[in-house]
């Protein structure tokens, strides 16, 4: 359909002030679902409560109307093809809603607000929600119970979901050049837009769908018409013309033995979308060989024709065989830039390495950490704010001269993503003292999504550093870097490591018994199972730690008291 014809015929009741709520509204009135693309976490959640307010007012609306009509009008069952008639689908947004509601241990204001908003058929979607919640949204969205999903462009990519309307609200994006710079609203790439557009209207779910941009003004309309309905898409470029991408791959490619000699590694590459694109082959031999020389000098890689001076003939430069290193193999296993191992390798070094030391290092655990945070994997960064300077460079004055990662000039570019891998080395920091997602939200901006996508990253990267430890004949720092793992999978001081090997035992239940005098698996075993039973809330687990510990601990069949346990073998 073209857009003046589509412009022509959408007609939409203004029952609200706003056009996106307006649209919304329309679109459940229709018996369809939509998707609306918004520039923020917080503009997804603040759109989507506005949306299900009005939902839960028109589904009450709707009840009260036909309860005195009929007494079979209402039913918790939807179905589409009755449009409004019915009301929203109360029992599965009420158990879906539970269900965000508790996807943590401990709901959060953010949980507490998406489980508001699909009570009222609607749902906000961003990376600042965990995984089970994404994935819960989404199936009941497929299913029809949810019918509008309020999302960043999380939702852009790849996802096919039965959106007869995809909705896009804002073409434009803040970006942040520095932390003391400016930044500024710019505008989407076409090619996002396009993304966007193609959630509509899906194969599988309609055999058409509309695609709604929102524009304040007619200049603006004109604007949008030219740039993205008109416009043409971004040329597409090859990533290997980034260097953390033609560095892993360079070594990949050595590692796996797909290549042997330098005249291998430059004819594969002659043969790539890269080197196709950049036309001038000999500017780009230039870079891979700076590449190859890189990887020589971390020692990942080895050339085998170079005399006992460590020169060669210009004319056996490219038949020269490049062959990995144990390390440069493990890194390729790792699958981490080789930059990042490099560093990570130069960081280990500047542990002492005299054994009285060793307890002092190795008691502080944001030098790790900090590590960790300055590599390329970790990005995005946590930004400093200005109001958070001064705790940032007290957490530097605490740990002069302990970091492994040298400090750069405050006046180098360097610094302020410097003090941002600080900050998010502080955020680990509380994570591992036990603060809860709560508290890393009011304080770090950091949604519960975002802190587990952290997390993953730092168990990865300290798995990654206890592998090179290992090369490395580092023992010390390699039982420092395995306990520090650990307490980052749980979020638990070190105390609690020894109660963590109990399967069903996490962090709260960990910090229950450490609390109740219950701090190792020894005062597991001398507990008796009403005393763990009061701590952990539930029987069964109680039972299940005891036979962890080999204990045979069996409950009373039917028919004796209620609640009895026999346990043999544990002593008087």
């Amino acid at each position: 359909m073209k857009v003046e014809e589509l412009k022509g015929k959408l007609e939409i009741a203004q029952t609200t002030s706003n056009p996106t709520t307006n649209i919304a509204l329309d679109t459940v009135k229709i018996g369809k679902q939509a998707l609306i693309f918004v520039g923020t976490r917080q503009s997804a959640e603040k759109a989507a409560e506005e949306i299900a307010h009005h939902l839960k007012l028109n589904n009450e609306t709707q009840v009260e109307h036909t309860a005195s009509a009929a007494a079979d009008a209402y039913r918790p069952e939807v179905d589409s093809s009755t449009g409004p008639s019915r009301p929203l689908a109360t029992r599965e947004l009420s158990g879906a809603a539970d269900e965000a509601l508790h996807a943590l241990s401990r709901p959060t204001k953010q949980c507490e607000r998406l489980a508001r908003c699909i009570k009222g058929g609607t749902a906000f979607h961003h990376s600042g929600l965990t995984s089970k919640q994404r994935q819960l949204i989404e199936e009941n969205f497929r299913k029809g119970t949810i019918k509008i999903i309020c999302s960043t462009p999380t939702l852009a990519m790849g996802v096919d979901l039965p959106a007869y309307r995809a909705v896009i609200r804002d073409l434009k994006r803040f970006s942040e050049r520095s932390h003391y710079g400016y930044g500024g609203s710019n505008w989407i790439p076409v090619l996002e837009y396009l993304q966007m557009c193609g959630r509509a209207g899906r194969p599988s779910f309609d055999s058409e769908g509309q695609a709604i941009i929102l524009a304040d003004t007619e200049s603006l309309d004109e604007e949008v018409t030219e740039r993205y309905i008109q416009g043409e898409p971004e040329p597409i470029y090859s990533k290997l013309a980034v260097e953390p991408v033609l560095r892993t791959y360079l070594l990949s490619l050595i590692a796996t033995r797909l290549v042997g000699s330098k005249r291998e590694v430059m004819q594969f590459f002659s043969k790539t979308f890269w080197a196709h694109q950049f036309k001038e082959f000999r500017q780009l031999e230039k870079t891979i060989g700076k590449m190859l020389l890189l990887l020589e000098e971390w020692e990942f890689v080895r050339s085998s024709d170079k005399d006992s001076t460590g020169f060669a003939s210009a004319a056996a430069i490219k038949d020269e065989t490049v062959k990995p290193t144990l390390v440069g193999e493990r890194v390729a296993q790792l699958y981490i830039d080789p930059l990042t191992a490099h560093e990570i390798m130069v960081g280990l070094r500047k542990y002492p390495a005299e054994a009285a030391d060793y307890s002092k290092a190795y008691s502080k655990p944001l030098p790790m950490l900090h590590l960790i945070s300055s590599t390329l994997e970790m990005r995005p960064l946590l930004r400093v704010k200005v109001r958070e300077l001064e705790e940032v460079q007290n957490a530097l004055a605490v740990h002069s001269g302990g970091l492994l990662v040298s400090e750069p000039s405050m006046f180098e570019e360097e610094y302020d993503d410097f003090l941002a891998s600080v900050k998010t080395s502080m955020f680990f920091q509380e994570w591992i003292e036990e603060k809860d997602e709560e508290y890393l939200l009011e304080k770090y901006g950091i949604r519960p999504g975002e802190v587990y996508s952290k997390l993953d990253n730092a168990d990865w990267l300290l798995y990654s550093a206890s592998e090179l430890a290992k090369l490395m004949r580092l023992q010390q720092i390699l039982r420092h870097i395995t306990k520090l793992r650990f307490r980052v999978q749980y979020g638990v001081k070190e105390e609690l490591l020894p109660l963590l090997q109990l399967r069903g035992i996490g962090r709260i239940r960990a910090r229950k018994l450490f609390d109740s005098r219950v701090k190792n698996l020894a005062d597991v075993k001398n507990a008796d199972i009403s005393t763990l039973t009061k701590i952990l809330g539930s029987g069964k687990l109680a039972v299940d730690i005891k036979q962890q510990l080999g204990e045979n601990v069996e409950v009373v069949k039917e028919g004796k008291r209620k609640g009895q346990i026999n346990l043999n073998d544990y002593g008087e």
